[in-house]
Formats: C-alpha cells, structure tokens, sequence
C-alpha cells in the first residue's frame, strides 16, 4: 500500500462559499458495503434522519456487500466527486489495503476522508451451549480441545475476524475462524449453534445478550461498556493487549471539493451532538466522535499502523 501523505488537498479548492451555497443539487447515496444488521448498517441508519434534514436532500442508503467490502468501495472510489456518493465503512478500510494482494482502488489515492463517526469496542459472545463462562474458562478449554473451538466473524479481514486473530495470538490458541459474509450472517450463525463463539460490535449482539441467546464473555479495551456494564474487560481478565476496536466513518471519492468535505463533517457532527442520536448510540455500545477530515486522517493513519502487524502476523489473505 502507498503510505504517501493523506492531504486535504484532493478536495479540490474551489471557492467554498460557491461550493457551499450549490451543494448538495440532488439526493445523496451512501454506500454501505456490508448487509443490513451490521455496525455499518446500524451507524448509518441511525444519522441518516438527521443528515436528510440539515441538508435538505434526501439521503439514501444502498447495501452494496460483497468482497470483504470492496465492492461497495470501489463503487464510490470510481463515483463522480460532487459529494452525492459517499462511503459509510468500518476498520476494513484499513484492514483490506493488508489483507489484499491486489485492489482496484487505492484507498489512499482514490478516497478522502470525510468524518469518524464512532468507535466501539469488540465483545466476546458465545452459544449457551459452549461450557466456558468466563475468559480464563474460555482459554482454558481452548487449549484443552486445540482445534475444536469455531470463531464466527463478518469475513475475511473483518475487526471482527483479526480481533479472534489477536486473541489467538495473545493467548497461544488453536482455534479455527470461520468467515462469513457480513457482521449479521455470523452472528446469526451462533445463535444457531454452527459456530461457539464470536466477536462482534454490542450494536449487532446486545438484544440476544440480554434476551439470553447469547452469552457476552468480555468486552475489548480497558473499560466497561455502559451499554452493557455487567460484562467485564479482557484487561480485567488479564489480557490488556485485547484491545480491538471498530471506527466507523464517511468517506468521499478524492477529487471532491474541501468545502463539501467541510460541509459533511459539520454537519455530521450536529447530527451527533443531537441527545436522542447520543441517547441511542449510547445504548448500542457506539462511542460517537464527529471529527473534522483533518483529524479522521490521522486516525486513519493509526488504524494502518495498528491492523497492518496483526493481518501480516494471522497470514489472512483474500482475493
């Protein structure tokens, strides 16, 4: 991957207050690349209302999933770059550039990014049927019965698949990934009993958890979630260095104008700060964020630096 600087400067700097008063000329598509029912899904549709309103256009949202993601995102990376198509994506995007030996994007070159939305951390979930209730039990069995033990995740590359990647890793484990296609298939995949355990976002597994269909084990990162505050921290547990988390962010094609970039993160930020939206997020285990695209690129940055060694060290390879 090309780790040339990330500029601002693909906006083209066209006068702002022209791009401003024009955009946006017509409804805007965003481009989720996963199914419904995922964090992705979730995130979207919960400031779509918002957006729809403080822009005065309407805002659609089209499931485009397929390819660990990528088909959705180079479906915008080849959009014109007016600010009508843009991307909602997840870690992937700095997961794929890794994970891929070849992509008919560079995210770098072909995309820009727009806002952070939110962050969340990684939980644990297993069937009730799966005798561990606990992390040191989960470990335990693990390197009791190597290679029996299935982890779901939302695909190959997936901060669901690499956070099974580093607890295999961290811990010393034979366990055995079983990738499916998008956040929702695979959940539904425990609750069925076809795979034990799981990481996913508290957003797509918190109504099971509470409705006792699944079993929440730890949470990543060194804080409870106040979604679900009964459900202890790996760093609890002993394991700090499980410390995953999912970001969730827009993106537009490169070439689109600073002022309509500018726009869209001021306007995302609004539609956050709202306390219904803060209300809700909180309730779906979503740490909102609302940044600038100066400070979503640095934070892109960080995500490369952090999933790069992990993908290189799990040998994932797709496509």
């Amino acid at each position: 991957m090309r780790r040339r600087h990330l500029l601002l400067s693909p906006f083209a700097a066209l006068p702002a207050a022209a791009w401003g008063q024009a955009y946006p000329s017509k409804p805007i598509r965003i481009i989720v690349p996963v199914p419904p029912g995922g964090g992705t899904d979730i995130i979207t549709r919960l400031v779509q209302p918002g957006l729809q309103e403080r822009l005065g256009q309407p805002v659609l949202i089209e499931n485009r999933p397929g390819g660990g993601s990528t088909i959705g995102t180079n479906l915008v990376a080849q959009a014109p770059a007016d600010g009508h198509t843009l991307l909602m994506i997840d870690s992937a995007v700095a997961v794929n550039p890794f994970l891929y030996a070849r992509l008919p994007f560079d995210t770098e070159r072909d995309l820009q990014p727009v806002s952070l939305l939110a962050t969340a951390p990684v939980i644990l979930v297993a069937h009730p049927s799966f005798p561990p209730r606990t992390v040191k039990e989960v470990l335990d069995y693990a390197h009791a019965h190597p290679g029996a033990v299935n982890f779901a995740s939302g695909g190959n590359g997936a901060s669901t698949h690499l956070a099974g990647e580093m607890l295999r890793s961290v811990a010393k484990l034979d366990i055995v990934h079983v990738p499916y296609a998008g956040t929702a298939p695979g959940v539904t995949a425990v609750l069925g009993g076809q795979t034990q355990i799981m990481f996913a976002g508290i957003s797509s597994t918190r109504q099971y958890v509470e409705g006792g269909q699944l079993r929440a084990i730890a949470i990543t990162g060194n804080q409870r979630s106040p979604a679900l505050p009964d459900v202890p921290t790996f760093a609890e547990a002993g394991l700090p260095e499980m410390n995953a988390e999912t970001i969730w962010g827009l993106w537009a094609p490169a070439a689109t104008p600073l002022a309509i970039g500018e726009r869209l993160s001021r306007e995302i930020a609004a539609v956050l700060a709202l306390p219904d939206i803060r209300a809700k997020a909180a309730e779906l285990g979503f740490v909102l964020a609302g940044t600038t695209p100066a400070e979503f690129s640095a934070r892109f940055r960080r995500e490369l630096d952090t999933w790069g060694p992990i993908v290189r060290q799990s040998g994932a390879r797709a496509g």
